[in-house]
């Protein structure tokens, strides 16, 4: 008996002469015929088998999409898992399997040469008072974060009690990058094109580099010139290759999300799920600070710049890459070392926390921008 066989609608079930039920004249598949069967509709069928030869398909992308920045976080806790479980896997195998576990700085840099192709140079005028004013309001935020923090706690992260954890490396980072998947797909629903097109400023927040300046600038650490310009060099030699060449954007550009599982797997090879359990409570209220905090002033700054609120609401979250970053200031200052660890695993926290809250959120403030609208136009 064949069940939930994947055939087109216009195929429909005959009986044959024997009173058994095969597949009218159309049907492609001999082997089928004159067998008993039954057909399911695809809402009753359990399970879509496909035809002989055909293939089978698991829908893992998309079970992974449907978590809040899935991409970025189940292979970062498969990297965990693997290291908590089995610590020297990465050691055992070697050579390239190896290399998975160990390589993140170098996907990394690769990563952000496709991102930078993405975005636009000819775009940027049209875009910069939106995108810029929003820009400075994450990048404000870190630096009174860092000025805060780096005079409370310093460099080290709080060792015991109920923020063990926290640093001024974890909270910066939070702060500093906007997750732009989520804030372009929000704009796609509730914003106008300009509210989409200002990300393209913003997208100049990925990376460590602002996040190194902003440590820099409340005194907490000094980078040399040559490691500053090393952050943001290949983001800015995307943008050179992507509006040379505009094939070459399509090209760099379809690659940028095929690299974060990659470098997400291995910046999770180095936490252990110890950490990331002790981290809950703390990466749940980063997250909610940071939604809150940021939202607010976004909100008022984008109303100022002539939108409604809306875009200021979506662009209050933390990106996905983000949680690459701390590993990347360690790895140009040694300082922060101690700090990496724990920090990614916080970010990481906070990019679920507020992929979750910031759809809702930016809903809500749409439908009452949407009531205020209508209240206003009666009167």
């Amino acid at each position: 008996m064949f069940a939930g066989v994947n055939l087109p609608d216009r195929w429909a079930a005959e009986p044959d002469a024997a009173g058994r039920f095969g597949v009218g004249s159309a049907l492609r598949y001999p082997e089928m015929r004159g067998r008993r069967w039954r057909w399911y509709t695809s809402s009753e069928a359990p399970v879509r088998m496909e035809p002989p030869g055909g293939e089978r398909a698991i829908r893992i992308k998309r079970a992974v999409e449907k978590i809040p920045g899935g991409m970025m976080v189940v292979p970062l806790t498969c990297g965990a898992i693997i290291t908590t479980f089995a610590p020297g896997t990465a050691s055992f195998f070697g050579s390239f399997t190896g290399a998975l576990f160990t390589s993140a700085i170098p996907i990394i840099a690769v990563f952000f040469v496709c991102l930078g192709s993405t975005i636009s140079v000819r775009s940027l005028p049209r875009m910069i008072r939106r995108g810029g004013a929003m820009m400075a309001v994450k990048l404000g935020l870190g630096v009174v974060a860092g000025f805060l923090l780096g005079r409370l706690i310093g460099i080290l992260p709080i060792q015991s009690g109920w923020l063990a954890g926290i640093s001024t490396l974890a909270v910066v980072a939070a702060f500093n990058d906007t997750n732009g998947g989520l804030y372009m797909s929000l704009m796609e629903y509730y914003g106008r094109h300009e509210d989409a097109g200002a990300y393209c400023v913003m997208a100049l927040e990925s990376g460590p580099f602002f996040t190194m300046l902003t440590l820099g600038v409340v005194g907490l650490a000094s980078f040399p010139w040559q490691t500053m310009t090393g952050a943001i060099l290949p983001l800015f030699l995307g943008m050179a290759l992507g509006n040379l060449d505009p094939e070459l954007r399509e090209f760099l550009g379809k690659a940028a999300p095929v690299m974060i599982p990659f470098f997400a797997f291995a910046l999770g090879s180095t936490l252990n799920l110890a950490q990331i359990w002790q981290a809950g409570i703390i990466g749940f209220l980063l997250g909610i600070a940071v939604i809150a905090v940021s939202g607010a002033f976004l909100i008022l700054v984008d109303r100022w710049t002539g939108g409604t609120g809306v875009a200021g609401m979506a662009a209050s979250t933390t990106a996905g890459n983000a949680a690459a970053v701390p590993a990347l200031v360690a790895a140009a200052n040694h300082k922060y070392a101690a700090a990496a660890a724990p920090a990614t695993v916080l970010v990481a926290a906070c990019v679920i926390v507020t992929a979750f809250l910031a759809p809702v959120l930016t809903a809500w403030w749409y439908r009452r921008t949407q009531l205020s609208a209508l209240a206003g136009g009666k009167e």
